[in-house]
């Protein structure tokens, strides 16, 4: 999906739920790292994080109605905070995500338990000989993903 079409998709969600056009700015911003989207509340603007997508067209629908809540609640003269009864309302009302869901990244290193095969996907190096399998505490070694 292209930005275009990101940009349709979200002005024919605000039309079709909210009952309002959205009239500023959907693209998608790769740097997003831990959230699902943003609003931007000077330029009014919507970020939305690619990986929204990966995960299922569902997932992305959800994430875009919870920064139209923001987009509508903020040109409506309402604080578009999360915690506002406002925003809760209007959220359960569109059928929003409250949260995005967990982005996984892929590991950049596997550890294998000799003894009994458990994997352990991690970022980050770790120290072998510090740690042992968590279930029947074998020696890890490391394995190539």
């Amino acid at each position: 999906m292209e930005n275009i079409e990101l940009q349709r998709l979200v002005e024919q969600i605000s039309i079709d739920y909210f009952h309002e056009p959205f009239r500023h700015q959907a693209y998608f911003n790769r740097r997003l790292k831990t959230t699902g989207g943003r609003y931007h509340l000077n330029s009014h603007n919507i970020d939305i994080n690619p990986k929204m997508l990966e995960i299922s067209k569902e997932t992305l629908i959800g994430v875009i109605k919870h920064e139209l809540v923001h987009y509508h609640l903020s040109r409506q003269g309402y604080s578009g905070k999360h915690a506002t009864k406002e925003f809760k309302d209007l959220l359960k009302q569109v059928g929003g995500s409250r949260y995005a869901p967990m982005i996984l990244d892929k590991p950049k290193y596997i550890y294998t338990c000799k003894k009994c095969g458990q994997k352990y996907p991690r970022k980050k190096k770790i120290n072998t000989d510090k740690y042992v399998c968590s279930k029947c505490r074998g020696k890890l070694v490391f394995s190539y993903s």
